[in-house]
């Protein structure tokens, strides 16, 4: 493996902490959420995800989704609306930057894996992806951006697996900031 290629990969990789999920603009959120931010999550919904389909080997589908979004380090991240409007080659980008790589064509076919939901493991670490869209919302709904009821609702359309249905309509019933009810001390 050539070093100095891995090392240019992995500063690229840096650059999705700089790059926000853009489309949270339209629902009036002012300081979205890195890509990186996303993929952290995704991932960590993907192992449960995975647990839950049975999937043989949950670790594949957190590694599918920590690589899911580098393409964006290239194109950035495109709204929906702006979609309609730009002709971003994400397949192009993620070639590009996999090429020179010794494990490069493996990063491409994960990453095509899970943008194509060619395979169970795809397919369930697409859902993972969707599902962390969908919890985010859920936050941005919770502080007061009720338009973010469009990503939950969209979400609810793409999602494949039984496992992200169930977790999607349990997400609905509560609130994001749940969690931490009696953990406080008095």
């Amino acid at each position: 493996m050539d070093n100095k290629k891995l090392i240019n990969f992995l500063f690229e990789l840096g650059q999705l902490r700089k790059i926000e999920h853009d489309g949270w603009r339209v629902a009036n959120v002012d300081k979205p959420e890195s890509v990186a931010e996303h993929s952290l999550r995704a991932a960590q919904i993907g192992f449960f995800l995975a647990k839950m389909e049975g999937h043989k080997d949950p670790y594949e589908i957190v590694t599918m989704i920590a690589f899911h979004d580098m393409g964006e380090c290239r194109v950035g991240d495109i709204n929906k609306i702006a979609n309609n409007y730009v002709d971003a080659n994400e397949e192009k980008a993620v070639k590009d930057q996999t090429s020179e790589l010794s494990d490069g064509g493996e990063l491409f076919e994960m990453w095509d894996e899970v943008e194509n939901r060619k395979s169970e493991a795809g397919n369930i670490a697409k859902d993972a992806d969707y599902l962390e869209q969908a919890i985010t919302a859920k936050e941005y709904m919770d502080t007061g951006h009720k338009s973010a009821e469009d990503w939950v609702n969209n979400v609810r359309k793409k999602l494949q697996t039984e496992s992200a249905k169930e977790l999607l309509e349990e997400m609905i019933n509560v609130s994001s900031t749940n969690w931490w009810q009696g953990l406080k001390k008095l």
